[in-house]
């Protein structure tokens, strides 16, 4: 973890606790949500971090989320991928994507009461003079080598330069289920 935190900072420190600060939570209700949006967010930081649990409604075991900057639903992602079941190991890239394809979430067909979790970082999101990098670390364990997934990807939007003000995520199945949580952080730089 040290590592990952160092490449963040690149300072070769880990980040003190006092980095990191809240912008804002979203807790699905009882009824489920179709989606999650943080808005109007501040560029008083060098990078943000999701963190969530989450499991979606839908008949499948493995629904992926969508991830959208500033509401930009064109052709402008790509992404790169690893990921492991307990079985197999897959890599694979993607241009020219509507949105960056975040995980596997459980659903319906998955061991009940089981959510995945969730660490998505977006680096220099309010540098316009570079690509928005986007990457994350997902997993889900079900007790089983089919069901239980371990995702590494990392992304970008290469449509433009601007600042991210805007994250959608999308679940793939029907929504994201009640007690499922998003927690959106600022890091200082």
């Amino acid at each position: 973890m040290l590592n990952l935190i160092s490449a963040i900072h690149g300072t070769g420190v880990a980040a003190s606790t006092n980095s990191y600060e809240s912008i804002a939570t979203v807790t699905v209700g009882a009824g489920g949500s179709s989606s999650i949006s943080f808005s109007s967010i501040p560029s008083t930081y060098k990078h943000l971090q999701i963190r969530a649990i989450g499991r979606q409604s839908g008949a499948n075991t493995g629904y992926a989320a969508q991830l959208r900057v500033n509401g930009n639903s064109g052709s402008n992602y790509t992404q790169h991928r690893l990921r492991g079941n307990g079985t197999t190991a897959t890599a694979a890239a993607y241009t020219a994507q509507t949105s960056i394809s975040i995980g596997g979430w459980p659903a319906a067909n998955s061991s009940a009461s089981i959510f995945g979790t969730i660490i998505i970082d977006i680096l220099d999101y309010t540098d316009t003079n570079k690509y928005k990098t986007i990457r994350y670390l997902q997993g889900t364990d079900q007790n089983s080598a089919t069901d239980s997934n371990i995702f590494f990807d990392s992304g970008f939007m290469f449509a433009n330069t601007n600042a991210i003000t805007q994250i959608d995520i999308i679940p793939d199945g029907t929504s994201f289920v009640q007690y499922s949580q998003f927690a959106l952080y600022g890091i200082k730089g």
